[in-house]
């Protein structure tokens, strides 16, 4: 537990603070306890349930990343069928990433008030009408208006299924089960290398096949979403809603947010450092190993697949050690040693390039895995699925333009072009390595700062109680001078532990 939150509501804030920035490398150290949990001894604390809302978040945000990464991979081919260029394309991507908070905000309050179900089932809709829409456009500005509605429907599902999977979790379980939700995103990655190689080279539609075929599963999705019903976390703050405690309630929930709202802006800028790691490692280097390195359609795909296997690795492994050693230093460790991996990542052309993306994408998603945990433990069950998906989405936009930036700054340097080039060549490597280095650096220096609440109570109930008492007490407080006094008094001993 972070000794930030040990500190008495009742105190000083200007104390909270200095003693919040003075402890933040000594929190960094795990506090005793005991040994890591067995993986599998974790994952068999989920009961039935727990885990039937796993598995169909899992398989919406992992249908997600299948979605906006089609693009990615397709690029060069819709730039040829648009008659434009690749950085004009990348802006289809920069697009979805702008409008995402959008989405975040509207299907965040719909998910907080109306249930996870039902605006879950709206956003997987919305899926296979744009995915099919995509694949039928005929113009540049058709593909960028259907990229646009995309971003905003792909918002909305992150914040619901990170609070479907993880607000019924075993505390014990919630670091590798973090791991496994958000390496959804990894999978959906493998198999849009694995379909667009299947559909987009082999088939008479090309490119517009992929599309077609990403409509389908959400169907399934929809079916399986549509058996169960809602968590018992969200059941336990409807029936706070229906009682006599209703405004109550909503005077907890407006009590998160003035209480919370300089987590949100910590957790916006962190996710804008990890949003630009992600995107900025994985968007454009598809179009390195075809453009620049000329690899060949099967190399590129097993490169990509070995890359995305790594990912998925690193995320399980990660977000599981992070139960034992704390969330925020997993971050920090993970992108050291990822920062060292910059250079043969980039730079490395034989086959050793197999083993550099492996273990780059390894702590890339390993600090990615510890992230709905994270995010989650930080947020008040009232407004968790808003709070999260916000964050996470605003975080996304920030960081919207990584991939026309790359690409935009690559065309500085460009490559002399050889017998095979179909395209002008660009040393994407070069720019993606400066790139990395200083977001590294920048999700470093922010998770240093940051608080955290691992093992935090996440049941709506029972931090209502908290939040009532904690209430009572200052208000008790307030109108006791020698109570005042007492707790300031307590403040000076905290800030001068």
């Amino acid at each position: 537990m972070d000794s930030y939150e040990d500190v008495p509501p009742t105190v000083d804030c200007v104390k909270r603070l200095r003693h919040h920035l003075a402890t933040r490398i000594s929190s960094l150290k795990p506090g005793p306890g005991p040994y890591l949990e067995n993986p599998f001894k974790a994952l068999a604390l989920l009961n039935r349930s727990q885990w039937l809302f796993f598995s169909v978040a899992f398989f919406a945000w992992t249908w997600d990343a299948f979605d906006f990464f089609t693009v990615s991979l397709t690029a060069k081919y819709i730039a040829v069928t648009l008659d434009v260029s690749v950085t004009q394309i990348t802006w289809g991507i920069t697009l979805v990433l702008m409008l995402r908070s959008v989405g975040a905000i509207i299907f965040g309050i719909a998910a907080d008030k109306l249930g996870r179900k039902w605006p879950f089932i709206i956003n997987c809709a919305l899926f296979i009408v744009l995915e099919l829409g995509t694949g039928f456009v005929q113009t540049y500005k058709q593909f960028l208006g259907v990229r646009a509605l995309f971003g905003i429907a792909m918002g909305g599902i992150y914040g619901n299924c990170a609070a479907t999977a993880l607000e019924d979790c075993p505390i014990d379980a919630r670091g590798i089960i973090s791991g496994l939700l958000q390496q959804g995103y990894a999978l959906g990655y493998l198999f849009a290398v694995m379909f667009n190689r299947a559909f987009t080279t082999t088939t008479s539609h090309g490119w517009r096949s992929l599309f077609w075929f990403g409509a389908g599963p959400p169907v399934l999705i929809i079916v399986f979403r549509l058996l169960l019903g809602e968590t018992e976390t969200y059941q336990a703050q409807r029936h706070l809603e229906r009682t006599n405690a209703q405004a109550e309630f909503k005077k907890m929930a407006l009590r998160s947010m003035k209480t919370h709202w300089h987590v949100v802006v910590y957790l916006v800028i962190l996710m804008a450092g990890f949003n630009f790691m992600s995107h900025g490692s994985q968007d454009l280097y598809p179009t390195m190993l075809d453009v620049q390195l000329e690899q060949s359609t099967d190399k590129s795909t097993v490169t990509m697949c070995v890359a995305n296997l790594g990912a998925i690795t690193g995320g399980v492994i990660i977000g599981h050690i992070s139960d034992r050693v704390g969330r925020r230093l997993s971050i920090i460790v993970a992108c050291i040693i990822g920062g060292a991996l910059i250079y043969p990542w980039a730079f490395v052309r034989n086959n050793g390039i197999m083993a550099a993306v492996f273990f780059l994408q390894f702590m890339v998603q390993g600090a990615w895995g510890v992230v709905p945990i994270y995010l989650s433990e930080l947020s008040p069950p009232a407004l968790r699925a808003f709070i999260v998906g916000v964050a996470y989405q605003l975080g996304n936009l920030a960081s919207s333009a990584s991939s026309t930036i790359e690409a935009t700054i690559g065309a500085r340097f460009p490559l002399p072009d050889t017998t095979t080039s179909t395209v002008k060549r660009y040393d994407y490597g070069k720019v993606m390595a400066i790139f990395m280095g200083c977001v590294f650096g920048f999700v470093i220096i922010v998770t240093i700062f940051g608080p955290e609440n691992r093992e935090n109570e996440m049941a709506v109930d029972r931090v209502f109680e908290k939040q009532s008492a904690e209430a009572d007490l200052e208000a008790n407080v307030s109108h006791d001078p020698a109570k005042i006094e007492k707790h300031n008094l307590e403040g000076e001993h905290i800030e001068a532990q």
